[in-house]
């Protein structure tokens, strides 16, 4: 709802949760804001005119330190960045604003669901059952995947299922498998760490597209970002070092470059072996 209205809803009303966008005229009614109940999420546009800086300043100076007020300013965006289509709409801007939104009424209102346990079924369904209909079963009506260094995953559930089942369930290496690093769970997403394990005996279309199978084993870390709508799998996006990969399979030569091959994983598994291997500086300002 409008600023002005989630303002009013969590002073006049006992709502657990009121979120609102903008901000308009709030700063007229801030002798009400002892009576705010439940929980008030506000969001606001650093260049909105209509609830300028001065403005924001009044507001946050009578709000902060409430224990249930949460104020948020975007950055270069403008009144209405959250309205999808409008001329201002700015979708990274939108995107946060909506998670945090989200976070608010889970933690008010629910529902909670064990997110680690989903995504750890559907890893399971992906890599060790290797079942295509059921990894679909735990993902939204129309989900995309994106693998982001090589652009390949899917969008809708039509092509994702074609993705699955011709070109990743059933054609990873039979001893791929994962090493969990670390893993951060919010309200609606997770964010995964772990290192990818392998070895390079069958074409891999999603990491290594149209290259033939080299033999060669790799240890790649990688970056999960799992994104959920309620109970399901709403979206992936999955990031690692291809460069490292290709040094690993022997199709980049490191030399002069600033690329390392398995010794990525190597460390981010033992924070002790040396850092900075890859400065030639950095022996010279060692008394420095």
């Amino acid at each position: 709802m409008g600023g002005k209205l989630a303002y009013l809803t969590a002073t006049r009303t006992d709502v657990a949760c009121s979120v609102g966008y903008y901000g308009m005229g709030i700063e007229q009614l801030l002798e009400e804001a002892n009576n705010i109940k439940g929980r008030l999420v506000l969001h606001f546009a650093e260049q909105d005119g209509y609830c300028d800086a001065d403005a924001r300043s009044l507001i946050s100076k009578r709000l902060a330190g409430r224990d249930k007020v949460e104020m948020y300013t975007y950055p270069d965006v403008d009144h209405a960045f959250a309205r999808n289509g409008g001329m201002h709409y700015n979708k990274p801007a939108a995107l946060m604003a909506h998670e945090r939104t989200i976070a608010a009424l889970k933690q008010e209102i629910g529902p909670h669901y064990n997110l680690s346990d989903l995504w750890e079924k559907h890893i399971e369904l992906e890599f060790a059952v290797r079942d295509v209909p059921a990894t679909m079963a735990t993902m939204v009506a129309e989900p995309y995947v994106n693998h982001i260094p090589t652009m390949t995953g899917g969008v809708g559930n039509r092509e994702l299922s074609r993705f699955y089942q011709n070109h990743f369930v059933h054609a990873n290496p039979p001893d791929m498998k994962l090493v969990p690093i670390s893993r951060t769970v919010g309200a609606s997403q997770i964010v995964d760490e772990f290192v990818m394990c392998f070895t390079h005996t069958s074409e891999i279309d999603w990491m290594l597209p149209n290259v033939a199978p080299t033999g060669k084993y790799v240890e790649i870390p990688m970056l999960g970002v799992i994104k959920f709508r309620g109970d399901k799998l709403c979206h992936e996006h999955i990031y690692w070092d291809q460069a490292s990969v290709l040094v690993q399979i022997g199709l980049l030569d490191p030399t002069g470059l600033p690329v390392a091959g398995i010794e990525t994983a190597k460390k981010l598994l033992d924070e002790q072996l040396p850092s900075n291997t890859l400065m030639g500086k950095w022996p010279s300002s060692a008394d420095r």
